[in-house]
């Protein structure tokens, strides 16, 4: 499974939505409720996901959908 594909599984996952209602745009906590303990959570099935250890700045600039899928895509 490619690494984008892998993180909106992820997403999914975390945020109790179907893969095809998550938009880039959309904020991880405002339009997706993933609220701090959700967040960790997210980081380390991403990091599962990925196979990587994200860094505490990347997963800082991570706010949006979009920002996860580019990481995502970067890992690949």
């Amino acid at each position: 499974m490619d690494p984008s594909a892998a993180a909106s599984k992820v997403l999914a996952r975390a945020s109790g939505r179907d893969e095809t209602d998550l938009r880039p745009e959309f904020d991880l906590v405002a339009d997706l409720g993933i609220d701090s303990p959700k967040q960790l959570e997210l980081l380390i099935e991403l990091e599962e996901a990925l196979d990587v250890e994200i860094s505490d700045e990347d997963a800082a600039a991570m706010e949006t959908v979009g920002d996860v899928l580019d990481y995502a895509a970067g890992v690949g």
